[in-house]
């Protein structure tokens, strides 16, 4: 029954070994074990750590833990406040999932102002256990991935507008979403307790639709947003020169983050550990080299350093901006910033198709890491 008599530290040990099992594991070292120390409390632990995989509800947690019914619910209250745990009111009922680390309690507890946690010690902890060996390949190193590069709608060609499909253009999800919600950039408010935070917004920038958003507004990570407040921010972002990261499915994406690769933990397992951590968009900036002068605004405006000044041999014009094809996530930054226009998007001969939906995916990358 549960975790009843045994000491603290195999509580928080069977913790990480559960969270380790999700699609998204979290491999247990001892930066891991500090910040576990610093979210739960014991009792939580003990709770989170006979957690089913998906949903499951407070009378089956009781038996498997063996604490009462009602001291079950009070405790998962406190965490889907924390954002430990997701509660989904269903047909009189409430169903219950543990929230994994990544896309997970990392990226609520640095969603909102909070003198409940140690925010500094967790943004350190969290920012040491990136590094930490296997961590990054965890997170990320499934071939199917957690995100997919969304391009700027305005640089898509127009020979190609109508063969778009909504998957592949942000406005279109968030008016089938009907909007949905705003919130902090976990990652700039993270890199912003470490004293490392660039000047990219961080409060009312990244977005949440459908009933992720919903669960977000209801335990305060996020304040509602109509589709015209969502589409203005979207805009904002694109003339910043921000990568739009989002949900890797096709339908009912949870989330859409404007990112920049000095903060982000995403763009930085590229530009760090060259651990390749989203899927590319279906399009690719190409460079009419007749216009290009090499004055390298478009290198300065990609954040994944896909982009290269290069000397080409027998052309008298100089320098000229060379995109590195194989690395390029075709984000569409890089033409936002050239003045000469001499990039545009064009589509990539091969056509990335996301999962249908969560459920879809999840399993895809719980079956390619061997965990199905």
């Amino acid at each position: 029954m549960g975790h009843l008599g045994i000491g603290k530290e195999e509580v928080f040990k069977a913790l990480a070994r559960r969270l380790d099992k999700n699609p998204v594991g979290a491999p247990m070292n001892e930066i891991l074990m500090q910040i576990l120390y610093r979210m739960y409390e014991e009792k939580e632990a003990q709770i989170a750590s006979q957690f089913p995989q998906g949903f499951t509800t407070a009378d089956k947690l009781s038996n498997l833990t063996g604490l009462s019914e009602e001291d079950i619910t009070v405790q998962l209250n406190q965490m889907a406040d924390k954002g430990l745990v997701i509660d989904i009111p269903r047909k009189g009922r409430t169903l219950y999932s543990l929230t994994p680390l990544v896309i997970g309690f990392f990226e609520y507890t640095f969603m909102r102002v909070t003198d409940k946690l140690p925010m500094k010690d967790l943004a350190e902890l969290f920012e040491q256990y990136h590094h930490e060996n296997g961590v990054s390949e965890e997170f990320f190193g499934a071939d199917t991935k957690m995100f997919q590069t969304w391009a700027y709608e305005s640089l898509m060609p127009e020979d190609v507008e109508t063969e778009v499909l909504d998957y592949e253009k942000a406005s279109a999800m968030i008016r089938d979403a009907g909007g949905g919600s705003l919130t902090m950039c976990y990652c700039r408010h993270q890199a912003l307790h470490r004293g490392t935070v660039c000047d990219a917004p961080i409060h009312d920038v990244c977005m949440s639709l459908g009933n992720a958003s919903e669960w977000l507004v209801r335990r305060g990570f996020a304040r509602p947003a109509s589709v015209d407040e969502m589409l203005r921010v979207l805009e904002k972002t694109e003339a910043l020169g921000l990568v739009h990261l989002a949900d890797n499915v096709q339908k009912n994406p949870a989330y859409l983050c404007h990112c920049c690769g000095c903060c982000c933990g995403v763009l930085r397992s590229i530009n760090e550990h060259d651990v390749f951590s989203v899927h590319r968009s279906n399009f690719i900036p190409e460079i009419a080299l007749e216009r290009c002068n090499g004055c390298g605004a478009c290198l300065k405006r990609c954040h994944i350093h896909a982009i290269s000044v290069v000397d080409l041999p027998g052309d008298v014009n100089g320098k000229k901006a060379f995109i590195d094809t194989s690395r390029c996530i075709g984000c569409g930054a890089c033409v936002k910033g050239c003045k000469k226009g001499a990039i545009e998007l064009v589509r990539r001969d091969e056509i990335y198709i996301p999962p249908k939906d969560k459920r879809e995916q999840l399993t895809r990358i719980a079956r390619e890491k061997g965990k199905l």
